[in-house]
């Protein structure tokens, strides 16, 4: 399903063989380490980055937005899992699913949906852990993280905290 995409895309019958062609068919931009950004650890204005977002809970599974809006978790890496990071703000994200054209969006009871719009609920703060994971949390509710059962279903923002492992995420390329 995802090859068939890249090749609708393309319009060519040759499989990628890597993920960096991958991306770069689906229109991203792979770091070639020029263009340095102005301070440590800050995004250049409009720097948009496509990933994969793996949570080792359980088997492990990569977070995916499907096409009807639901997120969700699964094992393999496929279109509906490539998700676009797009900083809004110093430390602020928003994630978007590229398949699906829907945002990742947290609701005030911490339940994940996809949002077809960009509202303030799509806002995620990005938080670099001691383990070199990242977790994600609600930029309008603090306190809510993004989160991943051992079965691959959401769990409440609400009802994790930093350190469990349900909510420890591996930007992947």
């Amino acid at each position: 399903m995802f090859t068939e995409q890249i090749k609708g895309l393309e319009g060519t019958n040759e499989e990628p063989s890597d993920k960096r062609q991958v991306l770069e068919r689906l229109g991203g931009r792979v770091a070639q380490g020029g263009g340095r950004p102005e301070r440590r650890g800050q995004l250049p204005a409009g720097s948009k980055r496509l990933r994969w977002l793996y949570c080792i809970v359980g088997i492990g599974f990569h977070l995916q937005v499907l096409p009807d809006g639901r997120i969700g978790g699964l094992h393999a890496d496929t279109g509906d899992s490539l998700l676009e990071l797009s900083p809004v703000e110093r430390g602020v994200v928003s994630i978007f699913g590229v398949a699906s054209r829907f945002f990742v969006a947290m609701s005030s009871k911490g339940k994940l949906y996809g949002s077809p719009f960009f509202t303030n609920e799509c806002k995620f703060k990005e938080i670099l852990l001691p383990n070199n994971y990242n977790a994600s949390e609600s930029h309008t509710y603090p306190g809510m993280l993004i989160a991943l059962s051992k079965n691959g279903r959401t769990k409440k923002g609400n009802r994790v905290s930093p350190t469990m492992k349900v909510t420890h995420f591996l930007p992947r390329l």
